[in-house]
C-alpha cells in the first residue's frame, strides 16, 4: 500500500466520519454524550494533520506515530465507552462534565434544568444494533493497524 494514497484515504475517510457525526448530532437530532465527543478527537487530528503532511510534504514519520497514539487511546476510549453501556463500567466524571454548574438567577437554573443531560449508558443511535462506540472499537483498531503498518514501511524506505 502506497503512504500517500493511504494517507489520503484516511484523511476523507476522517472527513466522512467527522461529517457523519455531525449529520446524526444536528439533522436527525441524537445528542451525543461527552465520550462520544472525545471519541471524534482521532479523526479531527487526522484531518489536520494530514492535510499539514499534504502541503508541506514532510514529517511523515511523526505525524504518523502520533495518529498510532491518538487512535491507540481512542481504542481504549471507546472500549471503555463500550464497558459504560453495558454496565460493566459505572460513569465517571468525564460524563458528568458541564452538567454542575454555578447560576447567578433563578432563570438561568430552570433553563439548566429543562436540558436534559446526556449519559454514557445511553444509545440514542445504532448501525445495525451496534453503538457508535461499539463500531469505533473495530476502526479505530483497523486504522491504527495500517497506521503501524505504513510506519514499519516508512522505517524500511
Amino acid at each position: 500500500m502506497k503512504k500517500d494514497f493511504a494517507l489520503k484515504s484516511l484523511l476523507v475517510f476522517s472527513l466522512l466520519t467527522i461529517g457523519f457525526a455531525l449529520f446524526v448530532e444536528f439533522y436527525l437530532g441524537h445528542r451525543p454524550c461527552n465520550l462520544c465527543k472525545i471519541e471524534r478527537i482521532p479523526y479531527i487530528a487526522a484531518i489536520v494533520l494530514i492535510s499539514l503532511y499534504l502541503i508541506l510534504n514532510r514529517g511523515s514519520k511523526m505525524m504518523i506515530s502520533i495518529l498510532i497514539i491518538l487512535f491507540v487511546i481512542g481504542i481504549a476510549i471507546s472500549f471503555y465507552h463500550f464497558g459504560i453501556e453495558q454496565g460493566f463500567f459505572n460513569e465517571s466524571f468525564v460524563c458528568k462534565l458541564g452538567q454542575n454548574k454555578a447560576f447567578d438567577n433563578p432563570e438561568d437554573l430552570l433553563k439548566s434544568l429543562k436540558k436534559t443531560s446526556i449519559s454514557c449508558q445511553e444509545v440514542t443511535f445504532r448501525i445495525f444494533g451496534l453503538s457508535l462506540a461499539t463500531i469505533n472499537i473495530f476502526v479505530s483498531a483497523l486504522i491504527s493497524a495500517i497506521l503501524i503498518r505504513l510506519y514499519f514501511k516508512n522505517e524500511k524506505n
